[in-house]
């Protein structure tokens, strides 16, 4: 650890802001950098010099408040601090319960000897101390002490408030269970822009993630997951650990929300306790992504008692208002199909599954509504009839808020097209491997949460916005924070700052700052990579040329002698020409110097691979072996059955990987023109002319991100093409198309190998 601080400092040490009058001002940290931008902001001339000197006035109930900065300064200053009543280079925050503000708004008053901060509440307080943190050069984040910088703040008057009332982020836990001290890691870095709920996704069918004492066998069983790959995932929070984790929360301002899943995404609880199924199983918590079809039973008065004991003691852990119980997602085929559930709807004149689904989210609101509490749900909840006092999240696009704000309902906007955090932020083929989907930065920011085709007297039901973190591909706390960082930096901005003050490119400029506080708290953020060339194996004839780009416009470094880039690297101004072989390394450049992960295309010359100039037959020849392999390794030595001969590569049912097997093609498959062709496939591995051109061996296999080029000359090339049908990192292989594309050299578009192509 103390090896990383002083590497974090030593890099931190040519960016900063000198003491010296006469030194640079490093790029990121010039000009206004606050996100959310403020409602009204005016700069005026000269400087607050804070210093060791410098004292902390506190007038009303902002003691905590002050403790919570001071802490956080002496950090990365080593300045302590001192409490008093100094009348200049004074830090003064007062708490005024009569003044006419919000609760969480406040003004900002900095002068050269005095900074006022003032609010109604303690919260106003709060975020108006995180105005004052972000007008420092962005090392005050730091956790390390950082010498030589003038810690100044710009003279200012801040008067703010935000848009929206409700700002938040929604992390799952199920998928990927994430230990308390990563999520107090996230909850410093949201206080410091101002969100203020997190939406905690506490069960699913793959994990149960909280204890319930009542029913010790939703932990004991429902928390651990064996996955295909053959090693267990697993995690739960004690009631303990929720209370800590709430308490953090709330000294940060944050509200977090417990979501218990039902009637649907209800396997690992049923994996414990079957009975409360419709068919008494047995189970086996789902280690495959995806919806499951077992779900509670709505027939059974003993599983609303069940899942009324576990709300009852789960309300009580978290005093947010609200309580999520999920309800998107729930198949209605077991429900058909039950007795029970059948009866139940003759008993209450229910008409379809959709009605009974209705039935059961309105008896269990009543539930939380006796505990005191507000009931959120997915949209899905509005399908039969929605609850009575029921919130909407808005998540399968923007219908389902409208409808409901346009029916009286509170409503918390957050589809999928700019909300999810589990999309790609690049391209597939160089990005971690991503639940599907396209969201940049941009596209988040631009995001406006009030539709409108909601009536004007209806829009302030839409209280609010939220982004989702769906973590199924999202393999490590490292991945999460990739994907949440910097895009919910953009849903602070959205939901806090006035529609007319937002501004992209500014807050392209900002947010570059906001990158380096992130760094302070070693956050993993995504830096976007260099696109351009689809694979990393670049094949040529006579000569190539790469095109390099990336999402947000930054400068990249690149090197062609084998050498690693740094920040004093040339810089890629032009496209890159090649007659030779080499290998290019290169890497998107921050303002801060920092660097993304580096990218490393081998550059090589081909001959045209000569074709097959024998007779062949239509159709191609296919070996199937039995059995579970969880890679090439392990079924590189097994033995074949004898071929058979299939006019096309097999396709698959749904619940096809329940059957493991490995099946392999031989055949030939023919080009109509000679060139450099690119292939693509998410099967295991792909031969052309005896040189394996795709190998996703030990890989999560989806939307076609492994890709590789091959010099072939136009007729017919032997190919041998395997497919694994295994589940790896949660996805079933046979979910994939069972195939290859490719890119002929004369097009731009990817085609899928047809039939007629296939030869044996």
């Amino acid at each position: 650890m103390e090896k990383f601080k002083f590497l974090w400092c030593l890099l931190l040490s040519g960016f900063i802001l000198g003491a010296c009058s006469e030194c640079q001002v490093a790029s990121y940290n010039q000009g206004i950098n606050v996100i959310p931008t403020p409602k009204v902001l005016t700069v005026g001339e000269g400087k607050f010099k804070l210093s060791a000197s410098t004292q902390v006035n506190i007038v009303g109930d902002a003691a905590i408040i002050a403790d919570y900065f001071m802490a956080k300064i002496n950090q990365s200053t080593g300045f302590v601090l001192a409490k008093g009543q100094a009348s200049s280079n004074v830090i003064e925050l007062l708490v005024d319960s009569t003044l006419e503000l919000g609760a969480e708004a406040y003004t900002l008053d900095v002068t050269a000897d005095k900074v006022v901060a003032k609010a109604k509440t303690p919260q106003g307080v709060f975020y108006a101390m995180q105005t004052v943190m972000q007008l420092l050069p962005a090392e005050i984040e730091s956790s390390v002490v950082i010498e030589n910088v003038a810690w100044t703040i710009p003279v200012v008057k801040i008067e703010d408030e935000p848009r929206f009332k409700y700002r938040g982020m929604h992390l799952d836990v199920c998928r990927h269970f994430n230990d308390i001290e990563f999520i107090k890691k996230q909850l410093d870095v949201l206080a410091m822009f101002k969100i203020n709920r997190f939406h905690w996704h506490l069960t699913e069918d793959q994990l149960w993630t909280i204890e319930i004492k009542k029913y010790p066998k939703l932990t004991a069983i429902g928390s651990k997951r064996l996955e295909g790959e053959g090693h267990y995932h697993e995690g739960f929070y004690t009631q303990e650990q929720v209370k800590e984790v709430v308490k953090y929360a709330s000294e940060r301002f944050i509200d977090v929300i417990p979501e218990i899943e039902l009637p649907g995404h209800a396997l690992a609880a049923l994996t414990g306790y079957p009975e409360y199924s419709c068919t008494g199983g047995p189970f086996q918590i789902r280690n495959v992504w995806g919806v499951e079809a077992d779900v509670f039973c709505a027939g059974k008065e003993s599983t609303f008692e069940f899942l009324e004991n576990i709300i009852s003691e789960v309300a009580p852990l978290f005093p947010s208002e609200y309580f999520h119980i999920g309800g998107d997602e729930s198949p209605k085929t077991e429900w058909e199909k039950c007795p029970l559930c059948q009866k139940r709807m003759r008993q209450e004149g229910l008409k379809t599954e959709y009605e009974l689904q209705s039935y059961f989210v309105q008896r269990i609101e009543k539930h939380v509504n006796s505990l005191g509490k507000k009931l959120i749900g997915w949209d899905e909840i509005l399908e039969g009839g929605i609850a009575p006092s029921a919130t909407i999240m808005s998540w399968q696009g923007e219908k389902g808020g409208i409808e409901a704000a346009n029916a009286g309902h509170d409503v918390i906007m957050t589809p999928g097209n700019w909300m999810y955090l589990d999309h790609y932020q690049g391209a597939a083929e160089v990005e971690p491997v991503a639940i599907g989907g396209y969201t940049t930065l941009e596209e988040t920011y631009k995001y406006n949460p009030i539709p409108k085709a909601i009536a004007a007297d209806k829009v302030h039901h839409v209280i609010g916005a939220q982004c989702n973190i769906w973590t199924e591909y999202m393999y490590t706390s490292d991945l999460v924070e990739y994907f949440i960082f910097p895009r919910v930096i953009a849903v602070a901005e959205l939901t806090w700052s006035p529609l007319d003050a937002k501004n992209y490119k500014d807050f392209e400029r900002r947010i570059n700052n906001a990158l380096v506080r992130l760094d302070g708290h070693h956050i993993n953020y995504h830096i976007p990579l260099p696109e351009g060339p689809l694979s990393d194996y670049v094949a040529y004839i006579d000569s190539t040329i790469l095109k390099f780009k990336n999402t947000r416009n930054y400068p990249m470094v690149y090197t062609v002698d084998g050498s690693e880039p740094t920040a004093k690297s040339p810089q890629y101004a032009n496209p890159l020409s090649f007659d030779a072989d080499v290998v290019v390394k290169i890497a998107t450049l921050l303002p801060s110097e920092k660097m993304s992960k580096v990218r490393t295309l081998t550059v090589k010359k081909e001959e045209l691979s000569a074709a097959f100039t024998g007779e062949t037959k239509a159709g191609v020849k296919m070996s199937k072996l039995d059995g579970h392999f969880l890679n090439a390794e392990a079924y590189a030595k097994a033995n074949f059955v004898n071929p058979i001969v299939v006019e096309y590569f097999n396709s698959f049912s749904h619940t096809a990987y329940k059957k493991p097997h490995v099946e392999m093609y031989e055949g030939y498959f023919e080009v109509s023109e000679d060139g450099v062709y690119t292939i693509a496939s998410d099967n295991e591995e792909l031969w052309i002319d005896g040189v394996r051109v795709i190998d996703n061996n030990n890989k999560t296999k989806r939307h076609l991100r492994t890709k590789s080029t091959k010099a072939l000359a136009k007729g017919k090339h032997p190919f041998k093409l395997v497919m694994n049908n295994s589940v790896y990192g949660g996805w079933p292989n046979c979910w994939s198309a069972n195939t290859f594309h490719y890119k002929a050299p004369s097009s731009d578009k990817f085609t899928k190998v047809n039939a007629s192509q296939l030869s044996h």
